[in-house]
């Protein structure tokens, strides 16, 4: 029982260190049970939570047996009704057994919660609670399993038209992400081809025979942007060349140019034309270049894809006669990763007993409120705050320091006309900043590059609709009050050539940012002293940013 425990401690206690969750558990020393079957409990039964609340307040076991707590109780149901194996502890124990002295009241009103909601399934009925928790929630509250799962075909292996007469041939299309409701429904993506959505807590795919052969890869559809604006539509204007993936593990991104690049090559093929191209794909990380070349292999992408296992981006010499050829580059180098959902966050659970609204687990984060003469007196959690907010700004500008540099030296690639610049992050800092640097800097305006506008985007990308701001909103301070923003020097057609995506609204993506460069010789203002320049970003060296450990193939 050391399973339900170690999960229900670690919930119920307040925590010093950082990083997330998950990496929370796998490097705490104090727990008996696998960290691997504590998370999973954990992220399970917080997909389950309204429901399990509805059916053990129903079943009014609550007071039968007090040995049990609201949060054991959730957890220890969870397994009973929805785990395949059961609770897992002996019959004999004392607390399977309080359980299971309450297993046909408890079974009776799960049945009547799954016909209330007109669910045929169990995973309809899970895909109709993580709808209501999302609504309940809002915004703020969203988790990522909350969120469609976001399928992308590869063209290397497969084609949307194959997978939906075979892997999804049971699956009934919707018109709107608003209509995922079923476990057998999917949507087709209007803005990005060969991208699929199913409803949250449906099918997992990672284990289908799809997924194994690389025919299926799960990728966050706002990290299908930077691939899709660099290469365009199969039959788009993109003239050819070499590409550079310069920050590329895990490998989504690399994967994505190449399933581009073999639906280009395949319609080539077809109208009896060649086309040529290979992918340099590199991560300054040895380890991380590891999971990048397994996810290359897996994808059958080896043709096309040329990985430089541990290389540095930056210590790349753009006139090595290697990348003559090069005349594209994907940039997604470290951010600060603001706008991954659910990243930090202790997953929030309502319990049974509690009140309506959801309420963290976290005992140790509720505030009391100051004594009235203290109020002016700041407190030692605002001194904190404070501070953090203090360093939180200090790495924010080195991020956006290094993005900068990384950027201006894709720049110098002598035949690059096309590069693009994402991060999975929504502070302005990393992002229009960034932007509105390296549009500023002597090589962009001596080799004429400028912003590629919106109407030289592909087309899916034309009509998405959020796009780069001007003023950042701000954050609150430790006082609670709202600090003013940055802003930029950016024009209304410049700002609109930004793509942006928001975690938490309709559109069902984490937070992201992208942006495209292309060179326009009519507005270079001379030759570039690149000898100069070398000399300069030697002595700039590069900020070691720490990298979060790589948790699947999923962005």
């Amino acid at each position: 029982m050391s399973l339900y425990y170690d999960a229900s401690t670690l919930l119920s206690s307040s925590s010093t260190q950082g990083g997330s969750f998950k990496s929370r558990i796998y490097n705490s020393k104090s727990l008996k049970a696998s960290p691997a079957q504590i998370y999973a409990l954990v992220t399970e039964a917080s997909k389950w939570d309204i429901l399990l609340r509805e059916v053990i307040e129903n079943a009014g076991v609550l007071l039968l047996e007090p040995k049990l707590t609201p949060l054991l109780w959730l957890l220890l149901v969870h397994d009973h009704l929805l785990s395949k194996n059961g609770i897992a502890a002996p019959a004999s124990h004392p607390l399977r057994q309080a359980v299971e002295r309450h297993k046909a009241r408890l079974k009776a009103e799960l049945t009547k919660s799954r016909v209330r909601r007109g669910c045929a399934s169990i995973q309809d009925l899970q895909a109709a609670v993580l709808s209501e928790k999302k609504a309940l929630l809002g915004p703020e509250g969203i988790t990522e399993s909350m969120y469609p799962r976001w399928v992308r075909i590869n063209n290397i292996k497969s084609t949307l038209k194959g997978q939906m007469e075979a892997t999804f041939s049971d699956h009934c299309k919707v018109d709107d992400l608003s209509e995922l409701k079923s476990a057998k429904q999917i949507y087709v993506d209007h803005h990005i081809p060969d991208l699929v959505a199913l409803a949250a807590g449906s099918v997992d795919f990672s284990s289908s025979k799809a997924y194994k052969d690389g025919e299926i890869i799960l990728q966050d559809k706002a990290s299908c942007f930077p691939a899709y604006l660099l290469l365009g539509d199969a039959n788009g204007t993109w003239e050819g060349g070499d590409l550079v993936d310069g920050c590329a593990a895990p490998g989504n991104k690399t994967t994505h140019l190449a399933s581009l690049l073999a639906a280009r090559q395949n319609l080539l093929r077809s109208k009896k034309q060649h086309g040529r191209s290979k992918i340099i794909s590199m991560d300054a990380s040895a380890v991380r270049s590891k999971t990048l070349q397994k996810m290359v292999s897996v994808a059958g992408a080896d043709k096309l894809v040329n990985v430089l296992a541990g290389q540095d981006f930056l210590a790349l010499d753009p006139e090595d006669e290697r990348f003559e050829g090069v005349t594209g580059l994907l940039l997604d180098p470290s951010c600060s990763g603001s706008g991954i959902i659910g990243r930090d966050d202790v997953p929030k659970l309502v319990l049974p007993g509690q009140d309506k609204q959801p309420k963290s687990t976290n005992r140790g984060t509720k505030r009391k409120r100051p004594a009235e003469n203290d109020a002016a007196k700041p407190s030692q959690k605002q001194n904190e705050a404070q501070n953090k907010d203090s360093m939180d700004s200090e790495r924010l500008l080195k991020l956006s320091n290094l993005q900068t540099h990384i950027v201006e030296h894709a720049l110098k690639f002598p035949a690059a006309s096309k590069v693009t610049y994402s991060t999975c992050s929504i502070h302005m800092l990393e992002n229009e900043c960034v932007v509105e640097r390296v549009l500023a800097s002597e090589i962009a305006r001596k080799r004429g590059w400028r912003i590629m506008r919106r109407h030289e985007q592909p087309e899916g990308l034309q009509k998405w609709r959020h796009r780069g701001i001007s003023v950042d909103p701000g954050s609150k301070s430790a006082g609670g009050e709202r600090k003013s923003g940055i802003s930029v020097n950016l024009t209304d057609e410049q700002l609109d050539a930004c793509l942006r995506c928001w975690p938490g609204d309709e559109e069902c993506t984490g937070g992201f940012f992208v942006a495209g460069f292309v060179r326009d010789e009519a507005l270079a203002e001379g030759p570039l002293d690149l000898e100069g320049k070398r000399a300069l970003d030697h002595d700039k060296g590069r900020d070691n940013e720490s990298e979060s450990d790589w948790e699947g193939f999923s962005d």
